[in-house]
């Protein structure tokens, strides 16, 4: 009578139902797996190899006269070119020599003048 009573109150696990209840857990995880894959590559790596290529093909493209704004906020005209190097004339009789990648981005011409 008691053990009655306490089935009734507590429900007994059966090692039959546990495993049935297991048997989808691969599969699930499969899927899950392929979900953050999925959420990572359209997230993070492509809007990253966007960037990337944005980025080389600015520098590929700057020429002699061109207006640049830098990583640290400089902006100034490209008075000449090396093959990793640029320099960027910010005043007069002030120039700056810079690694390329510190181009951030081109600004339209006249902008310069627009400023002082």
């Amino acid at each position: 009578m008691l053990q009655q009573i306490s089935d009734f109150f507590i429900t007994r696990a059966d090692a039959a139902d546990a495993s049935a209840a297991q048997s989808g857990g691969g599969v699930s995880l499969i899927v899950m797996t392929g979900i953050f894959v999925f959420f990572m590559y359209f997230m993070v790596w492509r809007p990253q190899n966007k960037r990337m290529k944005d980025q080389r093909n600015l520098i590929q493209s700057i020429e002699k006269g061109d207006e640049l704004v830098t990583s640290g906020g400089l902006l100034g005209k490209v008075v000449a070119m090396h093959d990793q190097y640029i320099v960027l004339s910010l005043a007069n009789n002030v120039d700056v020599t810079l690694q390329k990648s510190a181009i951030a981005s081109a600004v339209p011409k006249g902008t310069l003048k627009s400023l002082s």
